[in-house]
């Protein structure tokens, strides 16, 4: 592992990857797997969320995940020049027909009001019978590494990779536990007799969505920071 490089003006000491998210969830979840694949480097202060460098918001118009992924990923890294890694995720139900996949974080209408989503997807799935509750959670997690600014300031991304996980499981029929966020508390994964939201953080990160992309997109991350100066 080379040795840490200075922050540019205006970002964290420190900071060498930036997670294109405001949820501390993924943050947190980010920064375990990074501190069991790469010994020795401070993940606290190394690995920063989109909001402690200043990056803009990013809209997310991509029709897939790997498309939104790729999106935020890209605007991250060029905005701070530092290594980004972003995902997008979501809950897809069989008989929804994979709904309401790219649209999980918005699907009552306003984007990130956990309970609300959960309430309507519970209410359109009242009728629908245990046996065909079949639903997964899907993630797709995105590198890109960006250059070294150009005459006008420009960086253009050298680097992009992405990765997919998933979490199959069953809909309960309303939610259960207090971990976790967004629809945790309604999927039951395969093999387990407890919701995504009872789940340790280390048994979640051994099984999630999220934790499958992340850890398959580690060896191109620490690729990314071996080579950077």
């Amino acid at each position: 592992m080379s040795a840490p490089a200075a922050s540019s003006p205006g970002l964290p000491e420190g900071a060498r990857v930036v997670l294109a998210t405001h949820n501390a969830g993924k943050v947190r979840e980010l920064r375990q797997l990074i501190a069991g694949a790469v010994p020795g480097l401070e993940v606290e202060t190394a690995v920063v969320d989109a909001g402690a460098v200043g990056a803009p918001d990013v809209v997310e118009d991509g029709v897939t995940f790997a498309q939104n992924a790729l999106k935020k990923a890209r605007a991250v890294a060029a905005h701070t020049g530092l290594i980004a890694v972003a995902d997008d995720s979501g809950l897809a139900v069989d008989v929804l027909h994979g709904a309401p996949g790219i649209f999980s974080a918005r699907w009552a209408g306003r984007h990130g009001d956990d309970r609300a989503n959960l309430e309507l997807l519970l209410a359109q799935l009242a009728d629908v019978p245990d046996e065909h509750r079949g639903a997964q959670f899907v993630c797709a997690a995105a590198l890109a590494v960006p250059s070294g600014p150009d005459a006008a300031g420009a960086r253009a991304i050298h680097v992009e990779h992405v990765e997919h996980g998933r979490l199959p499981g069953t809909l309960l029929r309303e939610p259960v536990g207090d971990g976790g966020f967004g629809y945790d508390p309604i999927l039951r994964p395969e093999g387990r007799d407890m919701s995504t939201a009872q789940l340790s953080p280390e048994d979640k990160n051994a099984i999630s969505h999220r934790g499958h992309a992340f850890r398959a997109l580690l060896p191109y991350l620490v690729d990314a920071l071996d080579a950077r100066p």
